[in-house]
């Protein structure tokens, strides 16, 4: 739109130009056929008006001039008035307005000192020219002609109307070709912005046949080279999906590859612990050495079977997550501690649900008590404290174990980005990564001795940001 209406402004421009220049070539037309008019009629009336002023007869003199101003070729002076050098009045066509002896007004005087014997007056629409009268060095006398500029005028202002109406009707004439023009050349570069801006928004599409045929010159090379850039994004896509399908096979079959040997492994002793139980139950020290080793094999399936669900299972929605939900994890840990002998402090100091993704939350939790059960010596406390600090969840763990291992601690801080371990040592960490990832929340590390305490032991602090757009939509 702004192309038509800057071809509409240049017409207008250029006719405004062109109009100001014929009128003012009119207008110098008009002065120059003035001033040769006047020439023509004032000298022979000059040469007539010459031995009467000679003689200064007066009444001979004004009836030239009245002749004169009753002729056509002078129809258009108003007044014709005779002076002498020293500018009194000789003869008058009106003799009541310019008496005969009476000096000539100061403004008229004036102009008899032109030397281009022509003074126009735009305000009243008049124009005054004079001629001297005598052929000698010294002139006998001036004839002044007020002359009616009005039809001149007139003229004028009927070639401004007309070029006024023939300028408007051009501009506009033309601001509707240059609109159709314009559009016309812009179509092709509206087709391919649109093709541009589905790219953009992810869907490739090249453009279609019967608009490349339609283009030639430089519109159709850009047309192939964006219908060719267009497929090769295309193919790389779709060598990007099948990559990744592939890569989802390869990563299903090494999934499954790990989790048989995972699973096989402890079923092949939990069988032989079943028979064993089956021919020597009575004896209470192989009932319990084969108990064990079944605990053991449940145990290891259950840790692959979770790292599974956290990688590849969708992400959940955020729930809210009960204090009492927390408190369910120190029953769940009951067993683990009791049997390597582990006190449990327990401190949950959070007094109403929370906007957070208790799953993920209690999973977390979960996995580090584990832990934590499993490095502390027998006759060691586990603290557990879980606490609104700031704007999020601060959930802080120890043990009095040795410290954890520095691979731990960077699987731990690995935020979910590292693939799943191989050994099966730190699929619990792993897990807790990925959740924390999920949650996006943060962990803090630190060994050594807390404050009053003797043993060395691993502190893990996660913060887990309160999901507060959620909150404010339910408050709403």
């Amino acid at each position: 739109m702004k192309a038509p209406l800057l071809v509409a402004g240049l017409m207008a421009a250029v006719g405004s130009l062109i109009s100001y220049t014929v009128l003012t070539r009119l207008a110098e037309e008009q002065q120059a056929q003035t001033r040769q008019l006047a020439a023509a009629h004032l000298g022979s009336l000059a040469v007539a008006i010459e031995p009467h002023l000679a003689r200064q007869d007066v009444w001979e003199t004004f009836d030239v001039l009245d002749h004169a101003r009753r002729a056509a070729t002078m129809a258009s002076a108003r007044q014709l008035v005779v002076v002498q050098p020293d500018a009194s009045v000789v003869a008058a066509s009106d003799p009541m307005a310019y008496p005969v002896g009476t000096p000539l007004p100061e403004g008229l005087r004036a102009r008899l000192g032109r030397s281009d014997g022509l003074s126009i007056d735009s305000t009243h629409e008049l124009a005054w020219v004079h001629w001297p009268i005598g052929s000698g060095a010294v002139p006998l006398g001036h004839i002044l002609a007020e002359l009616d500029l009005r039809p001149l005028v007139r003229l004028r202002h009927e070639v401004l109307m007309t070029l006024i109406a023939v300028n408007a009707g051009l501009t506009l004439m033309l601001a509707l070709l240059g609109y159709a023009l314009v559009r016309r050349l812009l179509r092709p570069l509206a087709v391919l912005d649109d093709h541009v801006e589905r790219m953009r928004l992810g869907v490739v599409e090249p453009i279609p046949g019967r608009y490349v045929v339609e283009q030639t010159g430089e519109i159709g090379r850009l047309y192939r080279r964006f219908n060719a850039m267009a497929t090769a994004v295309a193919e790389r896509e779709a060598l990007a999906a099948r990559l990744a399908d592939e890569e989802k096979l390869a990563l299903l079959g090494r999934l499954a590859s790990g989790m048989a040997h995972e699973v096989n492994n402890p079923l092949g002793g939990m069988l032989t612990a079943v028979d064993t139980l089956q021919r020597h139950g009575g004896d209470e020290a192989v009932r319990l050495r084969s108990a064990a080793l079944i605990e053991r094999g449940l145990r290891g399936i259950g840790n692959v079977v979770r790292a599974a669900l956290v990688a590849y299972k969708e992400p959940l929605e955020a729930i809210e997550m009960a204090p009492d939900e927390l408190d369910d994890l120190r029953f769940l840990v009951a067993h683990e501690a009791q049997r390597r002998r582990i006190g449990l402090l327990w401190e949950n100091r959070l007094d109403k649900p929370l906007p957070v993704n208790g799953a993920a939350v209690r999973q977390m939790v979960l996995n580090l008590l584990l832990n934590a059960c499993r490095a502390s010596p027998p006759g060691s406390p586990v603290t557990m404290t879980a606490e609104v600090r700031g704007r999020g969840l601060r959930i802080v763990i120890r043990d009095e174990g040795a410290g954890m291992p520095s691979e731990m601690v960077a699987l731990l801080g690995c935020r979910g980005s590292t693939s799943l371990p191989q050994s099966g040592r730190g699929l619990g960490l792993w897990t807790v990564a990925r959740l924390l990832d999920r949650v996006g929340g943060e962990v803090e590390v630190a060994i050594g001795p807390a404050a009053g305490e003797p043993a060395v032991g691993t502190t893990v602090t996660l913060s887990i940001p309160l999901q507060q757009t959620r909150r404010s939509h339910e408050a709403a």
